[in-house]
């Protein structure tokens, strides 16, 4: 008999993990990340959103998992933008390249990159999660005009520097020490995130 939180029955089951998994990533790849919710993978999957929470904790870990990633960068810089903006930039560089180079982590996710170019689906996707989930949560905790266009670039030099070491593994980006990479991109990554001073002129 299902306890009052949902999960007695199906918590013992080996392939109820599975199962949701399945149903998530079909869902996201087929609906896109906006229109997949907790209780929609759990209805379809048969358990309560309880046990969908329990196993995954939220949305983006529940991406995370669909397509087989040990560790979500979204989720890491979500957790890093909690802190001090002003060092932001260079706690962002450190956690995630933390992220890259761990071998559990960072091969699945150089799988995800090369996986989005040859497929439109994973592509769209990965495009719909980092908008929302990575772009509009910095943009939100940035002040002033264009906090969107300015969160917009920071996490493309980001994309450009992750692209450039792990994926086409370019020297002499590639083989240099996290210290440097931290000590060379933070700055211009601290001028993309910097409100300009000069407004455009109202006709």
């Amino acid at each position: 008999m299902m306890n009052s939180s949902g999960r007695g029955r199906r918590a013992g089951k080996p392939d109820t993990r599975a199962q949701i998994l399945d149903v998530a990533r079909r869902r996201f790849l087929e609906g896109g990340y906006a229109a997949v919710t907790l209780r929609s993978v759990a209805a379809e999957a048969g358990v309560d959103v309880a046990l969908v929470s329990y196993h995954f904790g939220s949305k983006k870990g529940l991406f995370g998992a669909a397509l087989a990633l040990s560790a979500n960068p979204a989720e890491t810089l979500a957790r890093t933008a909690e802190g001090d903006p002003a060092t932001f930039p260079q706690r962002a560089l450190l956690d995630l390249l933390a992220l890259w180079e761990d071998p559990e982590s960072g091969a699945p996710l150089r799988a995800l990159i090369t996986g989005a170019v040859h497929d439109q689906a994973i592509t769209g996707l990965v495009k719909e999660m980092m908008e929302r989930e990575i772009i509009d949560k910095i943009a939100a905790r940035l002040r002033g005009a264009d906090a969107r266009k300015r969160a917009g670039a920071f996490c493309a030099q980001i994309a450009g520097l992750v692209v450039t070491r792990y994926i086409l593994r370019l020297e002499p980006v590639a083989s240099m020490a996290p210290d440097e990479i931290i000590r060379i991109y933070a700055p211009p990554l601290r001028v993309a995130l910097r409100e300009s001073s000069h407004q455009p002129r109202t006709p």
